[in-house]
């Protein structure tokens, strides 16, 4: 099974892509962020009269890329412990690092069950955003064992 995946409760994407790609068991999903998806803001962005960004709330953002992380995983038939791969884009590594991390372990309380992680550091994204995930998970056929069962298997060889 093969098709792109548009979900009605994330964002639209920023440019001409789908919001993820189902190849077989992986799902593949495009650069997710922390806009609204029902009126484009940006949690916690606060802007000078100018229109120019004044400053913004890393962990509000933190808070709503995930929702639409998890938003394009159901669209997808996919569930939030079905990630096994995340990649983490931050434009101020060294500001935002630890309010992120501390996030992250609220949604990922348990390291062995965590997806890989990546995070890097980058100079910009295409919106005034402060965080982009990149995301792989694997979805089972209906009637299969699920990737904790599979992960479990796995460790106890």
């Amino acid at each position: 099974m093969s098709g792109s995946i548009h979900a009605g409760g994330a964002p639209k994407a920023v440019g001409s892509y789908p919001h993820a790609r189902r190849v077989g068991e992986l799902l593949f999903l495009s650069g997710i962020g922390p806009r609204d998806a029902r009126d484009d803001s940006i949690p916690g962005n606060a802007y000078f009269a100018d229109g120019r960004l004044r400053d913004y709330d890393i962990v509000a953002q933190c808070h709503r890329v995930f929702a639409n992380v998890r938003a394009v995983l159901e669209a997808a038939g996919a569930r939030w412990e079905d990630l096994v791969d995340v990649t983490v884009f931050l434009t101020d590594m060294a500001r935002d690092f630890k309010a992120y991390n501390a996030v992250w372990a609220h949604y990922f309380p348990d390291p062995a069950s965590a997806p890989c992680r990546t995070t890097l550091g980058i100079t910009a994204l295409p919106t005034p955003i402060a965080i982009e995930l990149k995301c792989v998970a694997v979805v089972m056929a209906s009637g299969n064992h699920s990737r904790n069962q599979i992960m479990h298997q796995a460790s106890n060889r």
